[in-house]
């Protein structure tokens, strides 16, 4: 049997994917939610879906062959950015349906355990109101199956973070902690020559070494977090 090398579920082929379940390798699927909005003049609008999926990337490579990522929605909720040319913004119903449909396709392959992480903080109120139904549901039609919901910023210990960042604000909109994010993780969607040429100054407290810090911290923690769905000790609430 081949050996499966892509966690993204989009870059895996049918059978390798097939193998996989069939192999029982596969033990949580994440599903990564984020936007396309505004970021300033110096982050790319595409920061908080690429962030996110850089995360759970490195949690699945960290836990490689028993995790998988889906990339569902690239858009989020965003409507409060629309003043920006460019953002994005999809209708709460609409989006809601995507996730859950993502969600409930891969239940439905046999995954037991998804983790919706999330890279937006406009798509937290949507998913909150939703998740008691989501979750009645699945324990209805799948009691096996587990739902999760996790920011990956609020895994980062507000400790920890208070002790790297100058301003102590995370995740803050294209702030300290973003911009100290994307210089570590993907520095090319940085745009230097804006950073510091703009009114708001606040990104500019956010050299690289920050970001490595801050990153790994995150990566450590999901991951921690994703190891405790798949060895039981992290279960989801029940209402």
């Amino acid at each position: 049997m081949e050996k499966r090398q892509k966690v993204r579920i989009e870059e895996m082929t049918r059978r390798e994917f097939r193998n996989a379940l069939q192999a029982g390798d596969i033990k949580v699927a994440i599903v990564v939610t984020g936007s396309i909005e505004q970021h300033l003049e110096h982050l790319e609008m595409g920061h908080d879906i690429a962030s996110c999926t850089y995360v759970a990337e490195q949690v699945a490579r960290n836990l490689y062959p028993q995790v998988v990522v889906a990339v569902p929605v690239s858009i989020g909720i965003s409507e409060h950015h629309m003043f920006a040319p460019g953002s994005l913004s999809a209708k709460p119903g609409s989006w809601l349906s995507v996730v859950f449909d993502t969600v409930e396709s891969l239940v439905r392959h046999g995954i037991r355990n998804v983790l919706i992480l999330n890279g937006h903080g406009g798509n937290v109120a949507p998913v909150s109101g939703a998740f008691d139904q989501w979750r009645r549901y699945f324990a209805r039609r799948d009691p096996g199956a587990s739902l999760f919901f996790r920011n990956y910023w609020d895994l980062v210990p507000e400790e920890f973070a208070k002790g790297v960042l100058d301003t102590g604000r995370m995740p803050g909109h294209a702030q300290e902690f973003e911009t100290a994010f994307a210089l570590h993780a993907f520095p090319h969607r940085v745009r230097l020559d804006a950073l510091g040429d703009q009114e708001d100054k606040e990104p500019t407290h956010a050299p690289e070494g920050k970001g490595r810090r801050l990153v790994e911290k995150a990566i450590e923690e999901v991951t921690e977090l994703v190891k405790g769905i798949i060895e039981g000790e992290v279960v989801a609430e029940t209402s």
